[in-house]
């Protein structure tokens, strides 16, 4: 079979050279737009600014890279990754705009250039992803595999391979010391001391060894012989059968070791980038619109039912610490309020109180909560105290979802876990969503769940009594 043309090595080089048309093309475009907006020196000087521009978006792609060369990532990444190039690449930008002191251009074309600059470099990386997935799809762009090993593991690892619609991966077989039953579209093609000869004779890009540490020495003389002849090795460690999710690789000196899990908020830069936008969402909020939404709703509540406007409880926090929680009242004063979940048809739930509660609404008074400190936009929803006991003495890894803080809203609510939880399948699902928000985190991703919030918020959710 001829060989398959393979240019994995000139992608990012493709897309960088893509970057550069944009930003210069945009460049040149919005400056002729906005010719009576820029002062005349500025105008002689624009050879300089062009220049600039390219050498800071060097600048910011060296630091950022673009990434889509991986064979595997997801669209979420992509636009994550263009926008934090961007957003580095117009802070450097205004700074040797200073420098230079040439800041008399216009504020809005300077506005309007870097969000059209986003906007495009989403789109065309976005599309040139589309189309090498697609390029791959018809056989082009492929790396040829071996797997060392069919047992659990190596399973694991080529259903993996075989899912990922577009990542060019061709696995071409297994080898194995056991007779083992392969699943439809791959082959056993020999046993491990056969997978040498084979590589020899076969242009193989990467080996996959998911051999247990017993057989320590075919794995070393498999590995020699993929490093003398530039072939990548990875050695997929045997610990699928009981631990079934991402790892992070760590070091303790020299000796490599696993996290059990990746924490993105442990690390002070996302810190800060949460706890910015906390502080900023929640203030424009309060100033802006909750005072109408205080007037209407407090309203509501006195016509509908004697008591209080505001509801507070006791609902367990970050790292297990209680704080007392805001929220509009939606029920009747009643002695359960603390210990009792509202259910369907709750005779306590006031009229007006279920629309507050359908429409999120009663959770407006939590931005007083993130603004003070002791919950964010977005996070796992606290629970009362008494859920949190009872919880954490039957759900295996409840107590994880709070190492985060905890959030008005959050990824297992916008997914549909809200609510009451009749069966406790329902509550463990909604700590599987929990601490996977917590070891995925992004900004982008919190983006995301505000949108499908306020998306569920107009369309009303059927699990919000």
């Amino acid at each position: 079979m001829k060989q398959q043309l393979r240019y994995a090595h000139l992608i990012d080089t493709c897309v960088i050279i893509g970057d550069f048309l944009i930003i210069n093309i945009l460049m040149v475009a919005i400056f002729s737009l906005f010719n009576d907006h820029m002062a005349d020196d500025f105008q002689m000087k624009s050879w300089l600014v062009h220049i600039v521009t390219n050498l800071c978006y060097a600048l910011s792609i060296t630091i950022f890279g673009v990434k889509l060369s991986h064979r595997i990532i997801y669209a979420e990444k992509i636009v994550q990754n263009a926008f934090w190039t961007v957003v580095f690449f117009f802070i450097v930008f205004m700074a040797f705009m200073t420098i230079l002191k040439m800041q008399e251009v216009s504020r809005l074309l300077v506005m309007v250039y870097f969000m059209s600059t986003l906007a495009a470099l989403v789109l065309w990386r976005l599309g040139f992803r589309f189309a090498l997935k697609h390029y791959r799809n018809l056989g082009f762009n492929y790396k040829n595999i071996i797997i060392i090993g069919a047992g659990n593991n190596g399973m694991a690892v080529y259903d993996e391979m075989l899912n990922e619609d577009g990542a060019g991966f061709k696995v071409l077989g297994f080898f194995d010391d056991s007779k083992k039953e392969m699943p439809q579209g791959t082959k056993l093609l020999g046993k491990v001391d056969d997978a040498i000869e084979f590589i020899r004779q076969n242009q193989i890009d990467e080996v996959y060894c998911t051999l247990p540490d017993s057989d320590e020495e075919k794995i070393m003389r498999l590995l020699s012989f993929c490093e003398n002849n530039m072939i990548r090795f990875y050695i997929v460690p045997v610990i699928h059968r009981y631990m079934k999710k991402t790892l992070k690789l760590d070091s303790l000196g020299n000796i490599p070791v696993f996290a059990l899990r990746d924490e993105p908020l442990r690390y002070p830069l996302n810190k800060f980038i949460k706890r910015t936008f906390d502080i900023i969402f929640s203030l424009c909020f309060l100033i802006l619109l909750f005072p109408i939404v205080f007037i209407i709703v407090s309203i509501g509540i006195k016509l509908t039912s004697p008591g209080p406007i505001f509801f507070t409880q006791e609902r367990t926090g970050k790292k297990g610490r209680s704080f007392r929680c805001y929220k509009f009242r939606t029920m009747k004063v009643n002695g359960q309020a603390d210990t009792a979940q509202a259910v369907k048809g709750d005779p306590r739930v006031t009229r007006f109180g279920a629309f507050l509660r359908r429409t999120n609404l009663d959770e407006m008074p939590q931005f007083f909560n993130v603004l003070i400190g002791n919950m964010s936009v977005v996070g796992p929803r606290p629970h009362m105290l008494k859920h949190t006991i009872e919880y954490s003495a039957i759900i295996d890894k409840y107590m994880l979802r709070h190492l985060a803080k905890p959030g008005i809203t959050g990824w297992a609510q916008v997914n549909g876990y809200r609510g009451e939880t009749k069966e406790l399948s329902q509550m463990e699902k909604r700590v599987e969503y929990d601490v996977w928000y917590i070891e995925n985190w992004s900004f982008f991703l919190d983006l995301k769940i505000i949108y499908l919030t306020i998306k569920n918020m107009v369309k009303g959710e059927k699990n919000a009594y």
